[in-house]
């Protein structure tokens, strides 16, 4: 196997981003709150000498740091954002919370954001050793839990002189990702009515919690009619109080709608506000809502994704030591069998047998699998073409937004699996870079999938980044 150049350029530095996933796993900060996150980042792009732009597209919690004069302008996606309530202890086989309430990094943002800017980091010094002309950059990108940052960043142009796109995410099978991603929109629908005595006057009330409750039902006698791939999901953000005594006359309820494509789920979100209305109809109350966050579904590029594909290959599986597959087989025998089948068949593959870390990459020849979930990175595969790759960094089965990836969050195999997925996107940017033909062959895929039409944002016109309702 003959190394690419751009790995040595990564294994230089992986000892400082290990520092640097380490520290943002300590300090978890959730959707738009992620201040000593992104200073962290803005600290170690500063270090390496990136030419740093703050506040990107008016969020504080944005940043951009680029490298490099001329050529092609390559884009490593990092993000840093971490979950509400899965605060836990590291190493630990055991669901025990370092804070009880607190948050944690359920969803290894802490690994991604760091091995994207190592990525970043180590085409810059490529770059520089060999004068090869091109800009490297990485954007810091917080809120992708929910809070759609790269959309709005989308809007405001971020990526507008972007040629190529690179991302990963952190998993526990290493592959090329292949299929798309839901579209969805985060809505927070509030319903007002008239408080009353619950007793003596119930009568002379008008309960927003009953309009709350009924939207509830109406949306499950919906559920049998809607696309398969279609979800709603909600959470009660304000009851109306503690009082039961009382007619509550005040509720809040947000929801997650999301579909196939982006003018599925708008049509779908329409729906969802019928039953609101209908609700509110009910109880004679009144229903607003208000349109928090909105992602597109993702565009898969193939041109890109065939030379990750041969990195990916190249590189071969993650180089796991014995000492990591024990300490991986203690969080394994936490999770379910169900947990870890689930997690070969997202990967298109049918178990063989069971061990705790993969020996081995998603093959090429690999079914398509759709994600199920949704990303912001969806919004700049419309208008930038784009790639990414699943990492290698949990016990097989272990699933995302639980205690357990936390857990795991801060182990050598984690560590293992970043450095991993730094190589082969660094080694996927420089060859892009190095292969205009390729970046004129991935924007034409681009344009042959999205269309005449091309990208049409999901947020409402009016929308800005929810930071207070998030943060």
């Amino acid at each position: 196997m003959n190394a690419h150049p751009l790995w040595a350029h990564v294994e230089a530095v992986q000892d400082r981003f290990r520092a640097l996933s380490d520290r943002v796993w300590a300090t978890p900060e959730t959707c738009y709150g992620e201040k000593r996150s992104v200073a962290a980042h803005i600290e170690e792009l500063q270090h390496h000498g990136f030419r740093v732009q703050e506040n990107l597209a008016g969020i504080e919690t944005a940043v951009m740091g680029e490298a490099g004069e001329g050529g092609h302008v390559i884009a490593f996606l990092g993000e840093f954002d971490a979950l509400a309530g899965l605060s836990q202890q590291a190493d630990l086989a055991e669901k025990v919370p370092l804070e009880p309430g607190a948050n944690g990094h359920g969803c290894g943002h802490n690994l991604l954001g760091s091995a994207a800017m190592m990525a970043a980091t180590a085409v810059k010094n490529w770059l520089e050793a060999t004068g090869t002309p091109g800009r490297v950059r990485y954007y810091g990108c917080p809120a992708e839990e929910g809070g759609a940052a790269k959309a709005f960043m989308v809007r405001d142009g971020a990526f507008d002189d972007v040629d190529i796109a690179i991302s990963w995410h952190p998993g526990s099978i290493p592959g090329l990702f292949k299929g798309s991603s839901l579209s969805n929109a985060r809505v927070d629908f509030t319903f007002e009515g008239k408080a009353s005595h619950a007793a003596a006057a119930p009568h002379l009330g008008r309960s927003a919690l009953d309009a709350a409750e009924l939207m509830s039902v109406g949306i499950n006698y919906m559920r049998e009619h809607m696309p398969d791939e279609a979800r709603i999901h909600y959470a009660m953000i304000d009851g109306g109080g503690i009082s039961p005594n009382v007619v509550q006359s005040h509720t809040k309820v947000r929801y997650v709608v999301r579909a196939a494509t982006a003018p599925e789920m708008l049509a779908l979100l329409d729906r969802v506000r019928k039953v609101a209305a209908g609700a509110a109809l009910m109880t004679e109350t009144s229903v607003s809502d208000k349109v928090l966050a909105a992602v597109s579904n993702l565009v898969f590029n193939a041109p890109l994704g065939d030379l990750m594909q041969d990195h990916l290959h190249r590189l071969g599986p993650v180089p796991f030591t014995e000492m990591d597959r024990a300490y991986a087989a203690r969080f394994q025998a936490t999770l379910s069998e169900d947990d870890i089948l689930a997690a070969y068949r997202s990967a298109g593959l049918t178990e063989e047998h069971r061990i705790p870390l993969a020996d081995f990459v998603i093959p090429r020849e690999a079914p398509v699998m759709e994600m199920g979930g949704s990303t912001d990175v969806a919004d700049v595969s419309w208008v930038v073409p784009t790639v990414q790759m699943w990492g290698a960094n949990h016990a097989i089965g272990t699933q995302l937004h639980s205690w357990q990836a936390v857990a795991q969050g801060k182990g050598q195999p984690a560590i293992r699996g970043m450095v991993h997925a730094a190589c082969v996107m660094a080694a996927t940017g420089a060859d892009a870079i190095r292969d205009p033909e390729l970046i004129a062959r991935a924007k034409e895929d681009l344009a042959r999938r999205v269309g005449p039409s091309g990208y049409v944002s999901p947020l409402p016109a009016n929308a800005v980044p929810p930071v207070a309702e998030m943060a």
